[in-house]
């Protein structure tokens, strides 16, 4: 019985890197396909576009907040209690508000962003498939994953182009 294991593990081991001599690999650089998608700029237009009237009330409440700050420090000592304790007040209300609403922001631009994000990544994978399957390959790999690979197996520029043939 270890004589049938041992053969069997021989035979294995001398037809594994026959199977290995058949697979075409390639090394793909996503950061630089993101980068380069060409979407990425009108993608981030559209969003300062669709946010701008939301970023520019954030602004004004940052600016109301600074401009209460700066007159309760410069007219502080003219001022009654009272007139202190109404101003501390409003900023407060200001400082809430400005919270609030710049929270409610950031939120829904991460939202927006990620889902754009989602939308350009499917279309690189299916950038990649296309391509894999164009040129046989069997495995691609990132490229930051790899030690060393020879730039003819770098398939960033073929699927950089399957996208922007795709748009």
């Amino acid at each position: 019985m270890k004589k049938v294991i041992a053969t069997a593990a021989l035979m294995l081991a001398t037809l594994a890197p026959a199977a290995y001599a058949e697979q075409k690999i390639a090394v793909i650089d996503m950061q630089a396909v993101l980068a380069q998608h060409p979407e990425r700029d009108a993608i981030g237009q559209k969003m300062e576009q669709d946010f701008a009237e939301r970023i520019a009330s954030v602004q004004k409440l940052q600016q109301e907040l600074q401009e209460l700050a700066q007159k309760m420090q410069k007219d502080a000592a003219l001022m009654t209690d009272a007139q202190k304790v109404e101003l501390e007040r409003k900023g407060q209300s200001l400082q809430a508000d400005l919270q609030l609403q710049g929270q409610a922001l950031e939120e829904d631009m991460q939202k927006r962003q990620n889902d754009e994000q989602r939308k350009i990544l499917m279309q690189v994978q299916e950038a990649i498939n296309a391509v894999a399957e164009a040129n046989g390959y069997d495995i691609i790999l990132e490229a930051r994953a790899v030690v060393f690979a020879d730039e003819a197996h770098n398939i960033s520029a073929k699927v950089l182009e399957a996208v922007t043939e795709g748009n």
